[in-house]
């Protein structure tokens, strides 16, 4: 699966140019003009980076970065950015940017960066926290937040969700549940991975309205 990014950029033509150069190296792009749906797209969907302009119309792009960080959406945030000064440039970082590019850019640079970036993030995303959606595990603390808030999940529970989001684009079934899960297949029945998936999902999901898990028929489960 090709990594998928996020552009916020007001300029029509660049928005339309970064998104043309990223395609052409297979990203997966999606472009906005201003952030009024990007909380709810990062909220709803597995997001990889998010490329955003600081001078939009209604909130600058800083300002917003912070607060999705205040909301517990550590999504990597490139800035790409007129505000080229040492404060304006520190301002940024200090507001959640994972790196800055001041404009004018080269489009090659752009790419490289967007690159190098995925590579780091995606090895810190293994070391320390998983995320999909609005779900958000910490494997240090062996904590859960849903929506940023704290939702009390047992070891087991745990590490369900777990093997869920590090396979999030595969189907699991039962025996692979069985044996890396509970860690003896043979042991434990399918009945025993039907019951837990079903209190998971019910503390994850108590309004079911978000259908985090996915029950393919005959087969197995399916992270969506």
């Amino acid at each position: 699966m090709s990594a998928k990014i996020v552009i916020v950029e007001d300029e029509e033509d660049l928005l339309e140019l970064i998104e043309y150069t990223l395609s052409k190296d297979g990203f997966d792009t999606v472009g906005f003009l201003n952030t009024k749906n990007v909380s709810q797209l990062l909220a709803e969907e597995e997001i990889d980076l998010l490329l955003m302009d600081r001078n939009l119309p209604g909130v600058e792009g800083s300002e917003f970065v912070e607060q999705l960080r205040k909301d517990n959406i550590f999504t990597p945030v490139i800035f790409l950015s007129a505000k080229n000064s040492d404060a304006e440039i520190e301002e940024g970082f200090m507001r959640g940017a994972d790196d800055y590019i001041t404009k004018p850019f080269n489009m090659k640079e752009l790419t490289l960066r967007v690159k190098a970036l995925l590579r780091r993030t995606a090895k810190k995303y293994h070391e320390g926290s998983l995320a999909h959606r609005d779900l958000l595990l910490d494997k240090n603390t062996r904590t859960l937040l849903v929506n940023g808030k704290k939702v009390d999940i047992t070891k087991l529970e745990f590490d369900l969700l777990y093997e869920f989001i590090i396979n999030k684009n595969n189907v699991l079934d039962r025996d692979y549940l069985l044996e890396n899960v509970w860690g003896d297949g043979e042991v434990y029945q399918y009945r025993t991975v039907n019951v837990a998936i079903n209190r998971l999902k019910e503390k994850i999901d108590p309004d079911k309205s978000k259908e985090y898990i996915e029950t393919i028929r005959g087969v197995g489960y399916k992270l969506c």
